[in-house]
């Protein structure tokens, strides 16, 4: 008898990548080279740093929301855009 815990799906600029339960949003964006949360305005990769929700360069958009990478949980069917430019502050 399996007691395994359901994989969870994400979708990470159009990778579609599995996850165990639990794993944050950075954590998933470090599984994918190179591992970037966004594009700076000067354009320069930028990838989680403090991962309390501090320094906020972990901002990605989720579901076409945005959000703090180190602050979200991934759940299962999530899409998250690191390509995009998220547009003003945080909700």
């Amino acid at each position: 008898m399996s007691t395994s815990t359901p994989l969870v799906h994400a979708v990470i600029d159009g990778t579609t990548i599995e996850l165990a339960p639990g794993h944050s949003v950075a954590a998933a964006l470090a599984l994918l080279p190179p591992g970037c949360a966004r594009t700076s305005v000067t354009g320069e990769r930028r990838a989680p740093f403090c991962g309390m929700g501090i320094c906020h360069e972990c901002r990605v958009l989720v579901d076409g929301r945005q959000r703090l990478a180190c602050q979200t949980l991934c759940t299962d069917g999530m899409v998250i855009d690191t390509r995009g430019q998220p547009q003003g502050g945080m909700p």
